[in-house]
């Protein structure tokens, strides 16, 4: 059983911070954990992402893994821990979400899913056990379990239907969890994921269906998929109700700094999202004073950093207009200082709100950076 311990819970929020223990090390909550999809985080190497980030944990795809290299490449390797030199923890999605997305490429069955590949059209299928076992064979420290991911908007019927298999395949999940082992004598621990779309009902079915299985932890899937932000909060304010206070809560997607600070305040302990690599990629950075866009014509001859109260790499060495000429000139370091500084500030978000969580004064200090980071957007011309 994973060991996860709350330290302290703030006094007028649900926001808490803890950790957690696993045998490639020790995760503080609230944390961010940066998305390698692949097996690396786009455009920053690993001694980067751990010593300058600090990223505590990463994310991976068993999806993409098990398409490319394969389960057998990641065996030879001794994992992905050691294919990718990364030694600290991983958690890996179960490829749900992924499948999901394919749409017509999909059929969706009792036993589980089958599917084309994206890469080459070849047809594979994955059950509760299967998806187990890729992930074994990934030796991921936390797994999650096959799942339906469902659209936004869909009707009650439908999500009743998605409820009612997620529940079904989480028992096969944890029966095939139970009856295999790690392969690499490495723990590894398997959360639930708690779905039912917008529907409160659903979602009180869903999560008590899940804690009767007694999972390591509980994730809150299915949202972040096109409905409206306040529903999303509402609906993560009511589920996290019906988890228990000993396991952590993770918030599958999500999302812009803001979407992270008000899920902390919901009870929410640990987050993944794309959003600061690729905004990044497309010349988008945060700040503590809202978003830039490095191709913005006013920063031609701005030799500030991107933020003066940032003290990452990018920042201490670097400055607005090096960045915007790196994105006009096409040079691939703009990418790699870009997802550096944006990454940093995610870790240093959830750094902060866990260090006000502490000292009490999160729920002010919330409130205030919510409120700039809402309206405080950049919006000068390109040229």
């Amino acid at each position: 059983m994973l060991k996860f311990s709350v330290e302290c819970k703030d006094k007028y929020t649900k926001a808490r911070a803890g950790f957690f223990h696993t045998d490639h090390g020790e995760v503080k909550t609230p944390i961010f954990m940066p998305v390698g999809t692949q097996g690396t985080v786009k455009a920053v190497n690993q001694e980067m992402l751990a010593n300058e980030i600090r990223a505590q944990i990463v994310l991976s795809n068993t999806y993409h893994l098990y398409l490319r290299p394969g389960t057998e490449i990641l065996e030879k390797a001794g994992g992905l821990h050691q294919f990718m030199n990364w030694e600290k923890p991983i958690l890996t999605d179960s490829g749900g979400f992924q499948v999901y997305s394919l749409a017509e490429l999909r059929k969706l069955k009792k036993d589980g899913v089958e599917f084309k590949s994206h890469l080459d059209g070849s047809n594979h299928f994955f059950t509760p056990a299967k998806v187990i076992g890729i992930q074994r064979s990934i030796g991921s420290d936390i797994m999650m379990p096959l799942d339906e991911c469902t659209p936004y908007p869909c009707d009650f019927e439908y999500a009743k239907k998605s409820t009612d298999l997620t529940s079904k395949w989480a028992v096969l999940n944890k029966e095939a969890f139970v009856n295999s082992s790690p392969l690499y004598g490495k723990e590894q621990y398997l959360f639930g994921i708690v779905q039912g779309s917008t529907f409160k009902e659903l979602r009180e079915q869903s999560a008590r269906e899940l804690v009767a299985l007694d999972f390591d932890g509980y994730s809150i899937g299915g949202l972040a998929v096109g409905e409206p932000t306040g529903e999303m909060y509402d609906i993560v304010n009511f589920t996290t109700d019906f988890l228990p206070e000993e396991k952590p809560r993770y918030l599958m997607g999500v999302g812009r700094p803001e979407n992270i600070l008000e899920a902390i305040e919901r009870g929410v302990d640990m987050f993944d999202c794309v959003m600061p690599t690729r905004n990044a990629r497309n010349a988008n950075l945060f700040s503590w004073s809202g978003v830039l866009s490095m191709r913005n014509a006013a920063y031609k001859d701005d030799f500030n950093p991107v933020d003066k109260e940032c003290n990452c790499y990018t920042c201490r060495n670097f400055t607005r207009a090096y960045l915007r000429h790196l994105f006009i000139a096409k040079e691939i370091l703009a990418l790699e200082l870009a997802s550096i500084h944006n990454l940093y500030f995610y870790l240093s978000l959830v750094t902060e709100a866990r260090k006000r969580i502490l000292d009490g004064s999160f729920y002010e200090w919330k409130n205030k950076l919510v409120n700039k980071l809402s309206v405080n957007i950049n919006s000068f011309t390109e040229e």
